[in-house]
């Protein structure tokens, strides 16, 4: 069973407007949708914000029946090439708040975790041929620097950028990503930029969000038709 899992409304809402046979799934702090899209068996839902309400919700989509993730949302662009619209389909993700260095861990690393988690090889192929079939945007595979902040400075920028190599950031993909890789389970992460994770970035946020959500329903749509089998009547 195919997940799709946004961390907001606006994030999934295209998708959920689509989806057939809805059935809806009430569980502690988190409602899942199973349904068909584009012929494709899954399940859809919003997570919320922060990596715990990430890790949470992907641990019950594992629960139901997730066999492969996709994570799909915005994220405040870090590598100096991308704008806004452009699009960024995950290689690993890093937690960039998580801090043990007195204890010699390298900053990011939590003792006796892998030091970043990488995306599934299919996954990305797939999501990369779908991304660039979104006309006007620039498509980058990179890293993907997750945190319980929003970004929102130059000084901020500049340090996912040296510290991590860091393609954009945001507040729950490596969650995800790290209750899947615990369970086997084969994940990507699509961000679509919706600033530039500068001093302007809330003034961005607010006017592109419709934008990017459009080009993750495009790129998401494009990954079923690689991706996916016909559902059986």
């Amino acid at each position: 069973m195919l997940a799709i899992m946004g961390a907001m409304d606006e994030e999934i809402e295209l998708l959920l407007a689509d989806l057939g046979d809805r059935e809806t799934m009430e569980h502690p702090g988190v409602t899942l949708y199973r349904g068909v899209l584009d012929g494709v068996p899954v399940l859809l839902t919003r997570g919320g914000i922060g990596k715990v309400n990430a890790a949470l919700t992907a641990t019950h989509l594992l629960m139901a029946g997730a066999t492969r993730v996709i994570f799909t949302g915005v994220a405040g662009g870090v590598h100096p090439e991308l704008r806004v619209g452009d699009i960024v389909v995950s290689t690993d993700l890093v937690q960039h708040d998580v801090d043990v260095t007195a204890l010699g861990y390298a900053l990011g690393t939590i003792p006796s975790e892998a030091p970043a988690w990488p995306a599934d090889e299919h996954l990305r192929a797939a999501a990369l041929d779908a991304a660039a079939e979104v006309e006007g945007v620039r498509v980058l595979e990179g890293r993907v620097a997750s945190g319980d902040q929003f970004i929102a400075s130059r000084e901020g920028v500049q340090r996912l950028w040296t510290q991590f190599g860091a393609a954009c950031a945001e507040m729950e993909g490596a969650a995800v990503a790290q209750v899947c890789a615990k369970a086997g389970v084969p994940f990507v992460v699509i961000r679509s930029v919706s600033d530039t994770a500068d001093h302007d970035a809330n003034v961005d946020y607010r006017t592109f969000m419709p934008l990017v959500a459009r080009h993750a329903k495009q790129v998401v749509r494009g990954m079923l038709a690689r991706l996916g089998a016909p559902a059986r009547a």
